[in-house]
């Protein structure tokens, strides 16, 4: 390819598109650190106190939830930079997923379940995905269902996902 273009070689990648690359001899760690700073100051949460889980256990949010409507489009910017942010954190894609079915008429209620993933990002900012080389693959995959979770259309989640890895394959 360098005969027919002009290239030069600029080293190992380290950051792409707000991801960052830690390539090292055992495999390739990737997060999102820096971004994941950015939102808390962003949305004035770099000193709250953390939380252990992205969204307490068996919460359920209504549409006509009780509560004043908050700014939409604060509450947008909220969600799409936590959907961002997912790329490299696969730990909060459930409760991002939560509260983006609420970004029409969003209300306090909805803001505080957003908040409390950033309460969680901010205890795990290092977190992100290590990817490691091997030879030695596998298929693994899990799949979940909430039958008629949603409160307001009786509609079932599901979520499924597969690794294809080694058996050393993990997130931190």
């Amino acid at each position: 390819m360098a005969k027919e273009f002009e290239m030069m070689d600029v080293g190992l990648m380290s950051y792409y598109l707000g991801i960052e690359v830690k390539q090292q001899d055992g495999g390739i760690f990737v997060s999102q650190e820096g971004y994941a700073k950015e939102i808390l100051k962003k949305f004035e949460m770099e000193n709250c106190k953390s939380v252990s889980t992205p969204v307490e256990c068996g919460v359920k949010m209504y549409f006509h939830e009780d509560g004043e409507k908050i700014n939409s489009t604060y509450f947008k910017s909220l969600v799409g930079s936590l959907r961002y942010l997912t790329c490299t954190r696969p730990d909060i894609l459930f409760g991002v997923g939560l509260v983006s079915r609420h970004m029409k008429a969003p209300t306090t209620s909805h803001l505080k379940v957003s908040k409390r993933i950033l309460r969680y990002i901010k205890g795990t900012v290092d977190h992100g995905i290590f990817y490691t080389s091997s030879h030695n693959f596998k298929l693994v995959g899990y799949c979940y269902s909430d039958w008629a979770g949603d409160v307001d259309s009786r509609k079932s989640t599901t979520g499924f996902i597969f690794f294809m890895g080694s058996s050393a394959f993990t997130w931190n």
